[in-house]
């Protein structure tokens, strides 16, 4: 029987996986955070495409029949084409494999993005709406694209959040530098559009600030905001954390594809696997699971 895999460049990816597992707890998982080639980010689109097709390649070996692609940066810049190139190959191998006598299936690589634009348009009110993201994400302009072709008729503004990151795989992300930054990168993503009433959580680890980015917000007006006034008028916003709407998608996917659903076994487990130090990774990852785990190393690529 096979595995539900996630993947992620560092551990942002965890938030994901635990919103999935509350959402289909009966499955098994396994987890593979490429931590020592993190963050994807500054690399260019052939080298975090060869990145991501090691990982995937290495789970659909460890009999993942699903992978999650659970890193805005690599469906940003890899899904599209191991979808539409690797896949296919992959598939075509299975097929004939199968023909040969051996239990190979089909398989498949979704991403975290589709799933949160879908879910836009019928959140927003004012039609304005903002993403927060990486610089990678913001400049690879992914959610621009994809909601232009869903919801032509809104306003997208996005912004850069460079320091949201590091705080957080720092575990400062409750420190008063968190607070700085949130207040910084909110103010000016307000400030290029005013009416944005839809904030998109564009990167996996922004769950963990949830809290602090919605407390920011709604008592935003009773700041001392003097060098960066906020309208008193301006629309209540809502923001959008990606594992909760990723969960839901994987769910009705599931319901829709019987071929992926029936591969799937169900003992409830879950696997955690790292290109970084297993120590290391088990402590930082409990910052975002809110429980200990334990890990094994493995190696991608040479």
């Amino acid at each position: 029987m096979a595995k539900i895999g996630v993947f992620d460049s560092g551990y942002g990816g965890l938030t994901i996986l635990d919103a999935i597992r509350k959402e289909l707890p009966q499955y098994d998982y396994l987890y593979l955070g490429d931590n020592a080639r993190a963050p994807y980010g500054t690399h260019s689109f052939d080298v975090i495409y060869r990145y991501t097709l090691e990982a995937v390649k290495y789970l659909f070996e460890q009999d993942c029949a699903l992978i999650i692609l659970a890193c805005n940066t690599a469906s940003a810049k890899a899904l599209r084409t191991i979808q539409q190139k690797d896949l296919l190959l992959i598939n075509d191998e299975n097929g004939d494999a199968a023909l040969n006598g051996e239990k190979r299936k089909p398989v498949n690589v979704l991403g975290v993005i589709r799933p949160t634009v879908e879910a836009v348009p019928s959140i927003t009110k004012t039609g304005h709406v903002g993403i927060l993201a990486t610089p990678a994400t913001v400049s690879s302009e992914s959610y621009v694209l994809e909601l232009e072709k869903i919801a032509p008729e809104l306003t997208i503004v996005q912004h850069a959040c460079p320091m949201w990151v590091p705080l957080i795989e720092a575990g400062e992300h409750n420190g008063p530098g968190a607070k700085y930054f949130i207040g910084k990168y909110l103010r000016e993503i307000l400030a290029k559009d005013p009416q944005i009433d839809t904030l998109v959580l564009g990167c996996t680890h922004y769950p963990l600030m949830k809290e602090r980015i919605d407390n920011w917000l709604e008592f935003r007006h009773e700041l001392d905001e003097s060098e960066f006034p906020q309208p008193t008028d301006s629309p209540k916003v809502t923001t959008i954390a990606q594992g909760e709407l990723e969960a839901k998608s994987l769910a009705d996917y599931l319901k829709r594809h019987p071929e992926y659903r029936e591969q799937l076994s169900t003992g409830g487990t879950c696997t955690y696997l790292t290109t970084e130090n297993a120590d290391r990774f088990a402590q930082s990852a409990s910052n975002f699971l809110s429980a200990p785990i334990s890990a094994k190393t493995i190696q991608l690529g040479e």
